[in-house]
């Protein structure tokens, strides 16, 4: 692909004709990357000098604890001097992309590809119905023409007959929502996004949304009995959906494989005639005897039924809360599989993940602007970005095999060329999907480790999109201005870094496995482009020197006992380039990207309580689980908000509410700075301590204290349920002494 200082237009549709795309690199911008990295490595090389030498040559007699103090700043050292590296590769080559979708148009409808879109969702009490059927409702009404290519797909892996009964409802509405959408060119097309919106009222808007309230009503209301009571069946097709399959004995980890087709194509149409997408609501065959992938092996289900049903060449796979924001949004997609010259090794499209509701200052970080949209920019310069779990659009061949190697499925229908003839309700149609739906199908089979979304970790995301460009597969970061999906985003502390948790414990298992980014990765993509998937399999990794870094400096200073450079040697100035230069940088790149420097501090802090709390209970559990002591799960993260929580979440006030050893850790870490930092102020004001030895100890407690305000306010000054709990507060206090107690008898005769 061609590059030029200012702008490279490339790419053309399959019949040669208009630019679809194009690229622009920012040679500026390239420099002073490379030339900012070269100048931190000396700074790095500098520092391990410093370590070193005085580790070897220093006149101090260092005792066991003075030695284990040291090396563990020098471990600590080397862990961040190693995530450093990671981080920079993303800064070696990004490049900026732009889509022309209008050019589509230009290119016949009747050859646009099909498109199959996977909606996953598990729980219908944590991920609300309604929220699902908004998102499912979102991209049926996606400018697709003709609509009969496009086919919704919605897996329920928790088998209930809630979210059935929700998309029965979303089903009867969409034949009014689609054409209304259609006709009034509606941008926003999620019905409750578009009518929270400041949209222009009259008599047909009014009536739609008189709709929508008795549809929403009807949802909430089975919602809450928690059971489709008969006077909400209007039908016969509607009883029989419900008395067949929820009957005694079914649970959501033990039942058969459920196939509905809701609406199909070619056959319903909306009020004014025009045609429907497919929708079609599974729930695959699960049993507590034979391993089910959780969300990977949902995905794979996916892949086969729709796969014998449509084979859509083209596939999208979202959350159960990612909405669209863009009716466009496959056109900008197409703008690249439409191109020939990439066609060949172009695996998936990823969109950014962006979320609506954020408060002000984004508290919890929940942008994670460097997963989301940072660094795939700067990956999308090498190989192109990591698949992130939802608004990627993938190429099914994508899935069987590398570019240039077919992994042959097990049947000629799973095919990713195989063309479906017969109607999606047909009994050979419905009988094959319920087979490869099955709980055994993929037994003594290839699905998971060379076929499909790949399973062996919990970040199926993550692993499958490092494995498909491992194999040769490439992709690209598709970045438009208007946001083309939008999130929910948790709006507690404890669902923030749970989620962390178990992202942690996934990207470890990736980390330490014979797939390592740092081996094979390496070999298989080369040295930068691996590490860049190294940033993320290592993640956890940060607990070490977060940890450290937040108590050792803090316990030595109350000691009175120095581990850093004097402010007088010409060291500390070291230390002050490297502080000022990751941190500068790290700010720079995030305000450079639409951030503000509140929302950077948020990130940074949110950094840190990651560090105490996810990574370090992830780390954890992944140790604990590969010694056999500790059973994981996957947990899915709750979508419901509470009213209250809401409420202090907007006015950027930290939710804790619950007792967790994770909130331990934080509380603890924050007394102990706090301790550190008003004692080392009271001893300098009465002429005990000097500043020239302990500056650096001093500086980092009340940095700590300063990112630690939040935790103090939920711990003393604040009496709602959100608070910082009490057991966790007094537990904290105890094991804070307990350090200090046991620091100040190991080092009293340093």
């Amino acid at each position: 692909m061609e590059t030029t200082a200012t702008t490279a237009s490339t790419g053309t549709t399959a019949d040669g004709g208009a630019t679809l795309h194009s690229v622009e690199v920012k040679p500026l911008q390239l420099i002073l990357n490379r030339a900012f990295a070269l100048i931190y490595l000396f700074a790095i090389l500098a520092l391990f000098y410093y370590h070193i030498h005085k580790l070897l040559y220093s006149s101090t007699n260092y005792s066991f604890i003075t030695f284990f103090i040291y090396i563990s700043i020098i471990i600590s050292d080397l862990i961040l001097a190693f995530m450093w590296s990671t981080t920079q590769s993303f800064r070696m080559r990004p490049i900026t992309r732009k889509q022309l979708p209008e050019k589509i148009k230009k290119y016949s409808n009747n050859n646009l590809p099909a498109l199959d879109i996977f909606i996953c969702t598990a729980d219908p009490y944590k991920e609300p119905p309604l929220n699902v059927v908004n998102t499912a409702l979102s991209v049926m009404a996606y400018d697709y023409y003709p609509i009969e290519k496009l086919s919704v797909y919605v897996s329920d892996d928790g088998g209930s007959e809630l979210t059935l009964f929700a998309f029965m409802e979303a089903a009867k509405f969409a034949v009014y929502w689609l054409p209304f959408c259609r006709v009034n060119n509606i941008i926003e097309r999620c019905p409750d996004a578009y009518f929270s919106s400041s949209y222009s009222k009259n008599s047909e808007i009014e009536k739609i949304k008189l709709m929508y309230e008795s549809m929403k009503t009807r949802i909430e209301n089975v919602i809450e009995r928690g059971k489709v009571d008969e006077d909400y069946i209007n039908n016969d097709e509607e009883l029989q959906a419900f008395t067949k399959f929820w009957t005694a004995g079914f649970t959501r980890h033990n039942h058969p494989s459920i196939i509905q087709v809701l609406l199909e194509s070619g056959k319903d149409k909306d009020i004014t005639g025009h045609g429907m997408p497919n929708l079609i609501y599974l729930s695959r065959e699960k049993n507590k005897s034979s391993p089910h992938h959780f969300k990977a092996g949902a995905l794979n289900a996916l892949l086969r039924v729709s796969g014998i049903m449509t084979n859509a060449p083209i596939i999208l796979t979202l959350d159960c809360d990612m909405y669209s924001n863009d009716p466009s949004t496959p056109q900008r997609a197409l703008c690249y599989f439409l191109d020939q010259t990439l066609w060949p090794e172009l695996a998936y499209v990823q969109f950014p993940q962006r979320f609506h509701g954020l408060n002000e200052v984004d508290i919890y970080a929940s942008e994670i602007k460097g997963l989301f949209h940072t660094n795939p920019v700067g990956m999308d310069g090498l190989r192109g970005p990591n698949y992130v779990g939802t608004g990627c659009f993938f190429r099914r061949r994508a899935f069987f095999g590398s570019p240039s190697s077919f992994e042959q499925p097990e049947i000629p229908e799973l095919f990713p060329d195989h063309v479906v003839n017969k109607p999606i309700q047909a009994h050979e149609i419905s009988q094959q999907a319920h087979y490869v739906a099955s709980r055994n199908y993929e037994d003594e089979s290839t699905w998971g480790s060379k076929m499909g979304f790949r399973y062996g970790s919990l970040v199926e995301d993550y692993y499958t999109g490092y494995r498909l460009q491992c194999e040769g597969w490439k992709s690209i970061f598709c970045y438009p201005k208007r946001p083309a999906f939008l999130g929910d985003i948790p709006i507690s502390l404890y669902e923030v870094v749970s989620q962390n948790k178990r992202w942690s414990v996934g990207l470890l298992e990736v980390a330490f496995s014979k797939y390592s980014p740092l081996t094979f990765g390496v070999r298989s993509m080369g040295f930068v482009m691996a590490h860049c998937y190294a940033h993320y399999a290592f993640w956890p990794i940060w607990s070490i020197p977060i940890t450290l870094y937040a108590f050792i400096p803090q316990l030595t200073l109350l000691n009175g006992v120095t581990i850093f450079p004097k402010v007088s040697d010409p060291w500390f100035f070291l230390y002050v380039f490297m502080f000022l230069g990751a941190y500068g940088q790290d700010c720079l790149v995030f305000t450079s990207y639409q951030g503000t420097f509140r929302r950077w501090w948020s990130d940074q802090r949110m950094w840190m309580i990651r560090g105490l709390s996810s990574y370090l209970f992830g780390t954890i559990e992944y140790l604990t689980k590969h010694l056999g002591i500790s059973t994981q799960g996957f947990n899915v993260t709750s979508k419901v908000v509470d009213d209250d929580q809401g409420k202090r979440y907007h006015q950027g006030v930290f939710e804790f509410g619950v007792v967790s050893p994770m909130f331990v850790t934080l509380a603890t870490t924050s007394i102990i700075n706090l301790v550190a930092f008003l004692t080392s102020i009271a001893q300098i004001f009465k002429g005990d301590q000097s500043l020239d030895g302990l500056f650096i100890q001093f500086f980092i407690a009340g940095f700590v204290v300063i990112n630690c305000l939040p935790i103090y306010e939920g711990m003393i000054l604040r009496s709602d349920k959100g608070k910082m709990p009490t057991k966790v507060t007094v537990f904290s206090t105890f094991l804070a002494s307990i350090l200090y107690m046991a620091f100040a008898f190991l080092l009293r005769n340093v």
